[in-house]
Formats: structure tokens, sequence, C-alpha cells
């Protein structure tokens, strides 16, 4: 009696440690975001975001709004991987809110995204993303 409980005990806790983190699925949320963008990717891209998704953005002619995934439905997979580093400098967890910030660095200028997601039927899915583009 005492191993079969052991043994379920065992068990238990190995699914249980096998189970990702809300911190782990965020990155892996943003990595696709990450990743479909590095290689010209829109099947990796929109896995990272709820299909309403915002976008909202300066340029030289003010604010602008729009939907995230028409904005990068645009893209070209059969354009060469872009030059660029990324890297997740931060997340911040409150319950079934987060957010992350993004750096997008290309030779000769950074992107610094902020991303906000939701818990949305236990998957993490970006539903904003606001940027500044940096000139270095």
């Amino acid at each position: 009696m005492k191993r079969t409980v052991f043994l379920l005990f065992f068990l238990a806790s190995l699914i249980v440690n096998a189970q990702k983190s809300d911190y782990e699925m965020i990155a892996e949320t943003v990595g696709y975001y990450l990743d479909g963008g590095t290689n010209n990717d829109f099947e990796t891209l929109k896995k990272a975001f709820h299909e309403n998704a915002t976008m909202k953005y300066i340029t030289d002619e003010g604010y602008k709004e729009v939907n995230a995934l028409e904005f990068f439905s645009r893209m070209d997979a059969s354009k060469p991987k872009q030059d660029r580093k990324t890297r997740i400098a931060n997340i911040t967890i409150a319950g079934h809110a987060a957010n992350a910030r993004l750096e997008i660095k290309y030779p000769t200028f950074t992107f610094i995204d902020f991303m906000n997601l939701l818990k949305v039927d236990g998957e993490w899915k970006i539903v904003n993303k606001i940027f500044y583009r940096k000139t270095d």
C-alpha cells in the first residue's frame, strides 16, 4: 500500500512539474511573434496574437490603430530572414493579465515593443501591441 501511494505521489509530481509556468507560456507566445517576424513566417507569428489584437503606434502623420493580424498578413515568406537580434527584456504577470517588453535590434535602429497579453481559455495571447522605433 505504501509503495502504491508513493508511486502515485511520484507520478503526480512528474505531471505537475511537466506543466509550463505562466512565465514560460508567455515567453513561448512572444517567441512565436519574434521568430515569425525574423523569418517572415506569418503562420508562426499569428500563433502569438488573439484574432482581435490591435497595434497602436505613432507615425509622422500621427496616431495609428490597426488590427495586428491584418497588418502582419502582408509578410512575404519568400524574402530572406530579417537581419535583427531579439530579446525579451521583461515579463510582468498579474493573474490572467501580463505584459512583455521586447527589444528588436536592427543594424541602424531598435524597436521597443510593449505587448499586453491575456490568458484566454488557458492560452496566453497578445491582445495589444504598442511600440517605439529608436534610432541607434
